[in-house]
């Protein structure tokens, strides 16, 4: 019996992280954040001077990648090149070009490499033992793992995605706190969604809207239609 892979997509802010960790955490998978891959590229390319404008040459970046990257939910450390990046890759200078990085059609087709064969290595031994591995992003429920076993989108409105990212990176919601997150959170979503769907659900991916959830709600309604998915299968 291989191990089981949960897919999770969604927008920026929509909670994906979170509810994936959660999600591992319960069901003692590995956890791999595929964003982070993005921005682990585009710190590499700052680090080495790679202007991102230069297409071909952030795709070779990506390729040369010296990568590790931790699947514990609970510690997920990112080092490039033997450099602890997990911090450094959250920084806004990070999140506001990082885009440029994820609408390179070369650097998704390297990474998309790079995930497809972590889920292949996690389901068959890795840190989980073969117990399987969930996957969070985009593409994520519709190319990198269209056939996991679950597959589900997690929304919420864009305001509701606006402060919650507003005070995670600023500690408030007041008004300079959420335009100072705007640009991160929907100019983002549409530079993203020009290369990626994740807004609405493919056929057989079941959505979860979170705009009027607490985070325990949240959480729980995941938990409800992992466990309800997996009792179907």
């Amino acid at each position: 019996m291989t191990g089981v892979v949960i897919a999770l997509d969604g927008p920026s802010g929509s909670g994906k992280s979170t509810v994936g960790r959660h999600l591992a955490r319960v069901h003692r998978l590995g956890c791999l954040d595929t964003g982070a891959q993005f921005r682990a590229v585009a710190w590499y390319c700052d680090a080495h001077g790679i202007d991102l404008a230069d297409g071909d040459g952030v795709a070779v970046a990506a390729r040369d990648l010296p990568l590790e990257q931790s699947l514990d939910p609970d510690d997920q450390r990112v080092v490039v090149g033997g450099v602890d990046v997990t911090d450094a890759i959250r920084e806004p200078r990070i999140s506001t070009v990082v885009s440029q990085v994820a609408t390179n059609l070369e650097v998704r087709a390297e990474l998309r490499r790079r995930q497809r064969s972590t889920i292949a290595a996690e389901v068959a031994g890795g840190w989980s033992d073969g117990r399987g591995i969930l996957v969070e992003g985009r593409d994520i429920t519709t190319v990198i793992a269209p056939d996991a076993d679950v597959r589900m989108l997690l929304v919420a409105r864009a305001e509701e995605r606006l402060a919650r990212r507003a005070l995670e990176v600023h500690g408030s919601v007041d008004a300079d706190a959420i335009e100072a997150t705007r640009d991160q959170i929907l100019r983002r979503d549409a530079d993203d969604a020009t290369v990626s769907t994740f807004h609405e659900a493919a056929d057989g991916v079941v959505t979860l809207d979170s705009s009027t959830l607490t985070l325990e709600e949240t959480l729980a309604a995941a938990e409800r239609i992992v466990t309800d998915v997996l009792s179907r299968s």
